[in-house]
């Protein structure tokens, strides 16, 4: 049977958004009233436990961008947080930031988006899902329900699924280099020289045409720089 179609039915004044703040107290707003600076700072809505034998693959990522970890809940999650990590316009990275509730034919509905990204053009709320599972009729109906409450507050919403693979990998390499005490504040990067520490002192290094081109898509968070490069 297929889901009922929502599209008459929801607006921004129709949706009520339930988060935690980080002390652990539950807030409740009118979608049209909610903040998303104030969703930047929300704790993850469910509560996340490890135990051996569990289907899905979740933990924690030290995120750059927050300076501190990300939880996910799969390994798809996790790739939409290491590509939202990498992305230059994204300012924060909100894991489950809230939990949406809405009417809609006289029956409740609730749905708690993946990620909330604060980027330089605005909100974007994320929700991840393989391709496969787009085609359920309850995946498509939530997925639009929340699309157009998204959408009526003024924010962006996307649904992600399966990235290129030798993109995620590139991301994937580079992520574990995205450390700011890694870099010496002077480094030229539009140039071939740089200077290392070795041993306490300064010393020069020429860069290869290859380790330019890494060193440039680790600062600028921008992987496809390395598309051409071979040893």
């Amino acid at each position: 049977m297929s889901a009922p179609r929502s599209r008459r039915f929801v607006g921004v004044d129709a949706v009520e958004v339930a988060f935690r703040r980080a002390d652990g107290s539950e807030q409740v707003q009118p979608l049209e009233a909610v903040r998303a600076e104030v969703l930047g700072g929300a704790a993850p809505w469910r509560s996340f436990r490890w135990y051996h034998g569990q289907r899905r693959y979740s933990g924690s990522y030290r995120s750059a961008t927050e300076s501190g970890h990300v939880v996910y809940e799969s390994r798809l999650e996790l790739a939409r947080l290491l590509f939202a990590d990498f992305d230059c316009s994204v300012q924060r990275i909100v894991a489950q930031p809230f939990r949406l509730r809405v009417e809609i034919g006289g029956r409740g509905r609730r749905h708690i988006p993946d990620f909330l990204l604060h980027t330089g053009s605005g909100p974007v709320v994320a929700d991840v899902k393989p391709a496969k599972r787009l085609q359920n009729p309850e995946v498509a109906f939530t997925f639009e329900w929340t699309e157009q409450a998204v959408a009526a507050r003024g924010w962006r919403y996307e649904v992600w699924s399966e990235p290129e693979p030798i993109e995620l990998g590139n991301i994937r390499f580079l992520a574990g280099y995205r450390r700011a005490w890694l870099f010496e504040p002077d480094v030229d990067l539009d140039g071939e020289i740089l200077t290392s520490r070795t041993r306490g002192r300064r010393t020069p290094m020429t860069l290869t045409p290859l380790g330019q081109a890494v060193l440039d898509a680790i600062c600028h968070r921008q992987p496809d720089m390395l598309v051409g490069h071979t040893e």
